[in-house]
């Protein structure tokens, strides 16, 4: 037998090998069926990737991010995230959604190394024109050219990427040696985003009247509450809602016993009563002048505040106290060392928030013979149950801080709300909405408040409403106040201080006016239609069509 007679029979008997094994698979498949719910095996992953990479032409897996460092691209491509990819990847980009992890193949973890390893231009070409056979489609369509918006979802992916090894070494070693440096350290690489946050509410919450001759708002000659001159003012505090006087003694801060309301434009008097009211109050004298606000308030309006010597390293919501210390990051910036609250798990994330926007108290109660409003001990990074315990609700009691469905009654207790929510279960996080950078909308919003919920709650959206039309929801016409998002499931019910004044609840619950009048907490309906009873509301929403009766109880 010749020698290609010999090769010809073991090509034929590789090639019959290989079409048993195919008849074999296809029997398998055909016997045990395609689920969507099982994962890709490992060839078949590695197949698929390989095929999706070569569909995508050279010169394009060349391409750089135009953008690239570009921070204001950066939080256009958050919010387009949102808007478009996190039905499936998740707003952390892990792909552990409902939808996410039902199609098949899996919507891919992006801050994985798979895709954090693929080319700024591999990934614009697939974020722009989507991947066949999959679940991934384009941003580009007949209705759409995505234009720059597809490299701003690359400056976004690129964002999600963890912290190495060495850089998470880097930030344990931060939280240790690092120390204060004052915001304006940060102005010469972040020019835009320091000028934004200069002109924010967080960076203007205390000032002091002798360096800012407008910090000041109403004439001290027309307050006949209770009598005080420029001379006693040490620090003013707040230019929003309210505005509160401090004044000096010794090392301490005090309350002046009055407050302007800047809504109503009058001077009221300024005192929490020793019975129903904060938790520390009938720790201390009953008297202004006896409850230093450095265990009170100065905490929260500062950045690394000393117990000690009773002084900040800076004054305000600066940089470093969302950022933690900043003085290695000045010296050599990189990743590692500085803390990015973005980097961080949904909890930490939302704690860098929480640990102020909530009302509680430190787990130890007494701290050197003072009683502490704030979460002493605390800095980003670190875990902030550690150190603070948010108050205690009772449900179907009403309190000073809660309704009787736990949701928060009086100001500064958005963190209280927001742990109650399915946003927070979801792992939203406060930045998914507000930029505490500053902004020019309200409350430090991203953008306006509907954009930014029907950007993930649009008709028909999987997330709900699972109606046609937003009207077709709201039961109010298009662009009218019942239309707002807000409106509805964050009605302004919490006290802000000062009579009249309301905040936002944060439990993204629909309280409905059964719940009024069994329970006595205020319902969007009748607040919104104040010269209606709750009567009148249960009738009106009973006659809406797809709404269940006893969801409305």
């Amino acid at each position: 037998m010749s020698i290609g007679t010999k090769l010809w029979r073991r090509i034929a008997w590789v090639a019959l090998g290989a079409a048993a094994l195919a008849a074999v698979v296809l029997l398998l498949v055909i016997w045990r069926g395609f689920r969507a719910g099982e994962p890709p095996g490992a060839l078949e992953t590695a197949v698929a990737r390989r095929v999706r990479d070569l569909a995508i032409p050279l010169h394009e897996q060349r391409e750089k991010n135009p953008l690239a460092g570009d921070a204001a691209a950066l939080q256009q491509g958050h919010e387009l995230f949102l808007a478009n990819c996190a039905t499936c990847h998740g707003v952390d980009g892990s792909g552990t959604t409902s939808v996410g992890t039902h199609l098949y193949p899996r919507a891919p973890d992006l801050r994985s190394a798979p895709t954090q390893n693929l080319s700024d231009g591999q990934l614009h070409f697939i974020i722009s024109n989507g991947v066949r056979f999959t679940g991934m489609p384009a941003l580009n369509s007949a209705h759409r050219v995505s234009g720059q918006d597809s490299w701003k979802l690359v400056l976004f992916v690129r964002s999600l990427r963890p912290l190495s090894q060495s850089e998470r070494a880097a930030e344990a070693q931060t939280l240790v040696s690092a120390h204060y440096v004052g915001s304006q350290a940060c102005q010469q690489c972040h020019q835009s985003i320091y000028q934004r946050w200069k002109k924010s509410p967080m960076a203007n919450v205390v000032r002091d009247p002798r360096g800012d001759p407008h910090a000041i708002i109403p004439d001290l000659s027309t307050n006949t509450v209770s009598r005080f001159s420029m001379d006693q003012v040490a620090f003013v505090y707040g230019s929003l809602w309210k505005q509160r006087y401090f004044t000096r003694v010794g090392n301490n801060l005090y309350p002046l016993p009055v407050q302007w309301d800047i809504r109503n434009q009058k001077w009221l008097p300024y005192h929490v009563p020793s019975q129903g009211a904060d938790w520390w109050a009938h720790l201390y004298p009953d008297d202004n002048m006896h409850r230093p606000t450095g265990p009170t308030c100065d905490g929260c309006h500062s950045v690394g505040y000393n117990i000690q010597t009773h002084t900040p390293a800076e004054w305000n919501v600066g940089c470093e106290r969302c950022h933690g210390p900043g003085s290695l990051h000045v010296e050599h910036p990189t990743r590692g060392n500085i803390i990015n609250p973005a980097q961080l798990d949904a909890v930490a994330e939302n704690d860098v928030c929480i640990q102020c926007h909530s009302q509680g108290r430190p787990l130890t109660a007494e701290i050197q013979g003072q009683y502490y409003d704030w979460p002493v001990g605390y800095q980003v990074g670190l875990q902030l149950r550690d150190y603070w315990k948010l108050e205690d609700c009772s449900l179907g009691h009403t309190d000073f801080y809660y309704f009787p469905d736990c949701t928060a009654h009086k100001n500064r207790m958005q963190g209280n709300d927001f742990v109650q929510s399915v946003m927070y279960r979801h792992q939203i996080s406060c930045s998914s909405c507000h930029d505490a950078h500053g902004t020019n909308n309200y409350a430090e919003l991203i953008k306006p408040a509907n954009q930014i919920c029907l950007d993930c709650h649009g008709p028909m959206s999987p997330n709900g409403p699972h109606t046609a039309t937003l009207e077709e929801h709201t039961h109010h016409k298009a662009g009218s106040a019942g239309s707002q998002c807000v409106a509805c499931h964050m009605p302004a019910i919490e006290a802000e201080g000062v009579p009249g004044t309301f905040v936002h609840a944060h439990t993204f619950r629909f309280v409905t006016p059964e719940m009024t009048e069994k329970y006595g907490i205020p319902n969007p309906c009748t607040t919104c239609h104040y010269d209606k009873t709750t009567a009148w509301a249960i009738e009106a929403m009973a006659r809406w069509n797809g709404k269940h009766p006893w969801r409305l109880r």
